[in-house]
């Protein structure tokens, strides 16, 4: 869908005008940002709308004019994040909020696995370590089974039969990440949950999909998951909060509430109604591009048509770094230059490249890139981060580079012409 396209080159430009720091850091120091997957680049509309808010010191839980509008902003936020971002059906399944996505992993991960009747919990060898140590950790604590599905090193994910053959009629949990961020491969969710569901009908499934929400709509309703969890601060929104869908059945299972609260309520005190006002600027900005492409008024329309323009573009992008042009070649092409986990340019792959250079450490080369402006990072079998994961997909490490759908081809461009110049420097 949409192959070659790239966005209108003023659509583009006015992309571009609504982030942070798109050409230089906060120290004023030229800068290519192709470190997304660490935390992506800013809207300005999301900082602003957190800033804005923040300053009200009225109580939402009031009934005067002030407090009226913060409920609003709530109201707006929670349906914005539910029913348009999740996916959701109206009405369905409850809204769970941390600090942190990770603390949205474990409460969701644990009232399953503590609740749930089963003798094992099922999960893939390259998960996030929130979603892999809550999955581990819940399983020891109830005396279940904690099974793994090993990686394909040759893609960078993990293939459905590896999943299905670990999943019976005994499976409690299936816990499956959308997407890699370490590789760029997006999971088959769709599949996977029909066919796991094939094995156990009434299996609880959830999934971690920080990494796959800055590329794509999610779908909480037509995959008919338990649980989603996504990071704002990782798809062109804030820090200091984690989001994360519960369905109905999920909801009802024992949880942290205050007692006099409904049963499938999972609001533990007042959250921010500044950090609701940020949520919902992240959306308008997708529904805006959405609109570039559709007269359809429903918000959660343009956001799934948003984010498929936005993916066809990262897919030109990464189809421009692999490839190049005549007169720039493109990774696949620059001698020295490893590329790991490559394939086919489409929808199985969100805008992430796993990478090295034959020769070189993978910190040295990321300070290489550093020195010349440009930021990427390494994940090695050093870090507790990252070790699990790149010794699982057969690897001691790698460099990612992470761009978004707001660079262009000129930023690709420059990252090939540095990248020629290391390899160049290494080669002599």
């Amino acid at each position: 869908m949409h192959k070659n396209f790239t966005f209108d080159p003023e659509l583009q430009k006015e992309i571009k005008s609504r982030f942070y720091y798109m050409d230089e850091n906060p120290l004023g120091r030229k800068r290519l940002f192709f470190e997304n997957s660490g935390g992506s680049l800013r809207l300005k509309a999301c900082v602003e709308a957190k800033t804005r808010y923040e300053q009200i010191p009225d109580c939402p839980l009031r009934y005067h004019d002030v407090s009226l509008k913060l409920h609003e902003i709530k109201d707006k936020g929670i349906r914005d994040l539910m029913e348009v971002l999740f996916g959701a059906a109206p009405g369905e399944g409850a809204l769970v909020t941390e600090l942190t996505p990770s603390k949205v992993t474990f409460s969701i991960t644990r009232a399953i696995v503590e609740n749930v009747p089963g003798t094992n919990v099922v999960t893939t060898a390259i998960e996030h370590p929130s979603a892999y140590d809550a999955a581990r950790m819940y399983a020891e604590k109830t005396g279940k089974e904690f099974r793994v599905a090993k990686a394909n090193p040759e893609n960078g994910g993990v293939d459905v039969d590896e999943i299905l053959k670990l999943v019976n009629k005994d499976t409690c949990l299936l816990s499956v990440m959308s997407a890699s961020n370490i590789s760029g491969k997006v999971f088959p969710m769709k599949e996977i949950v029909e066919k796991a569901r094939q094995i156990k009908p009434d299996l609880f499934i959830i999934s971690d999909a920080v990494q796959h929400a800055p590329h794509a709509a999610l779908y909480a309703h037509d995959l008919q998951l338990d649980g989603l969890v996504i990071a704002p601060y990782k798809a062109m929104g804030i820090r200091g909060c984690g989001y994360g869908y519960v369905s109905d059945r999920v909801a009802a299972l024992p949880h942290d509430k205050l007692l006099a609260k409904p049963e499938k309520e999972w609001e533990l005190g007042t959250y921010p109604h500044a950090n609701f006002a940020a949520m919902s600027a992240m959306v308008d900005y997708i529904c805006w591009i959405g609109r570039h492409y559709t007269d359809i008024q429903d918000r959660r329309t343009q956001y799934v048509v948003g984010f498929q323009y936005c993916h066809a573009h990262e897919n030109s992008l990464l189809e421009r770094m692999l490839e190049g042009t005549e007169a720039l070649p493109g990774l696949r092409h620059i001698p020295g230059v490893e590329l790991y986990f490559d394939g086919p340019v489409d929808d199985s792959r969100d805008l992430v490249v796993a990478m090295g250079l034959k020769g070189m450490d993978y910190t040295a080369l990321r300070e290489e890139y550093d020195k010349r402006g440009v930021l990427v990072f390494e994940r090695i079998n050093t870090s507790e981060y990252s070790k699990r994961i790149v010794e699982s997909l057969g690897r001691t490490g790698l460099l990612r580079v992470s761009p978004l759908h707001c660079h262009d081809f000129s930023d690709i461009d420059h990252f090939l012409e540095i990248t020629w110049d290391i390899a160049k420097a290494q080669a002599r």
